[in-house]
């Protein structure tokens, strides 16, 4: 389907060059157009901005298994996600699926059944979906088969993450949380708490496994991330696998590490709308300040990237064009999609249409296809 063909007008429009007030912005074949074309569409009383790219985000877990063992219809779940992406102006969505020993929804049989449902519908979906792995770093085993499993499941994007309980572990003491996790996993507590063992016990192994399976990854064309990096050292380690993006940087350290070093940082748009992170780190708010971001992402809430990018407008630390871009632009730059991100002529038309009295997401368009569109703004469209 090539979309709408039609120029929308009297909206403040914002392009690569600023905001224009009252502005015209044209689309046909899902792609922005020079001039004028198609009939006319009258958005006085509306903002149209870049659609938002979300850089990593599993809020989609909940559609997909809405109540422990009701995980059957995972179709339907990747759809009804893409209806919450879609209400929430974005138009770009990364899905980030753990691989994990937890088990669960973050188990590998889950990521395989997630993985296999994205893969089967995207095609018929209007938001653009792009699957990440999220893999544990000390699941050893599972290292031969990881880039032929990402290639059978179309997974462009790797972040590896490290959450065993180390410290606990080495006392030999048993972690918080042990006996709910492991019958989320499917094991008796004493069997989850003897693989982690075995897993921390085979720490040593981890660094020159990674140093391999990253080389593979990279060679394949994947993209690759570290997950809550605390120190310069974490990062120039990572870096020198070639995982060139940090994911949520934990201290101001990390993240100017990864500047220095030509990374990407994205940061959590949650921890803007909040002033702060739930876990104590850095703010991702002085960070910005700072210029330490590429890119902001929904991390587990969906309307939070419209709200962050806003509110940074709001309190004056950034302008429209430069808090926006920090959910558009700058996220393009990050996954190497030199064909959204802006409202200019030859690229998609992916779009976010606000309404300016409340901020709200009126409709939302991606490759001028029509994703979300509430209330009044049908009318313009339509009547």
């Amino acid at each position: 389907m090539s979309g709408l063909e039609l120029t929308v007008q009297g909206a403040d429009v914002l392009h690569p060059a600023g905001l224009e007030a009252a502005g015209a912005l044209s689309f046909a074949d899902g792609m922005i157009a020079e001039g004028c074309t198609g009939r006319k569409v009258d958005l006085s009383g509306y903002v149209v901005l870049p659609g938002i790219i979300d850089l990593h985000g599993d809020g989609f877990e909940r559609h997909l298994a809405p109540r422990r063992g009701a995980m059957k219809q995972m179709n339907e779940g990747v759809a009804a996600a893409e209806a919450e992406l879609a209400a929430n102006g974005i138009t770009t969505g990364v899905l980030a699926q753990f691989y994990s020993w937890e088990g669960g929804l973050r188990g590998p049989e889950f990521a395989a059944q997630v993985f296999e449902a994205i893969k089967s519908v995207r095609g018929s979906l209007v938001t653009d979906l792009l699957p990440q792995l999220r893999f544990e770093t000390h699941m050893l085993d599972d290292y031969a088969d990881l880039p032929a499993k990402a290639a059978a499941w179309d997974v462009s994007y790797v972040v590896f993450n490290d959450h065993l309980p180390h410290g606990r572990l080495a006392e030999g003491k048993k972690p918080p949380r042990l006996t709910g996790q492991a019958l989320k996993a499917g094991r008796s507590p004493d069997k989850h708490f003897g693989m982690l063992k075995d897993m921390h016990a085979r720490s040593a192994e981890v660094p020159a496994a990674l140093d391999a399976l990253s080389a593979e990854l990279s060679g394949l064309g994947l993209r690759l991330g570290s997950h809550d990096d605390q120190t310069q050292a974490d990062r120039a380690i990572w870096r020198d696998r070639g995982v060139r993006i940090a994911e949520f940087p934990e201290t101001l350290e990390a993240a100017e590490a990864a500047q220095a070093g030509g990374d990407h940082v994205i940061l959590g748009s949650p921890n803007v709308v909040r002033g702060g992170s739930h876990k104590g780190n850095a703010s991702a708010v002085e960070l910005i300040a700072m210029g330490l971001c590429d890119g902001l992402a929904s991390d587990y809430h969906y309307p939070s990237p419209r709200r962050a990018a806003l509110m940074l407008e709001r309190t004056g630390l950034l302008d429209l064009a430069g808090a926006w871009a920090l959910v558009s632009s700058g996220p393009a730059r990050v996954l190497g999609l030199a064909d959204r991100g802006q409202l200019a002529p030859g690229l998609r038309a992916d779009m976010v249409i606000l309404d300016k009295a409340t901020s709200s997401v009126a409709a939302t368009l991606s490759a001028g296809r029509v994703s979300y569109m509430s209330g009044d703004i049908a009318s313009r469209f339509f009547g």
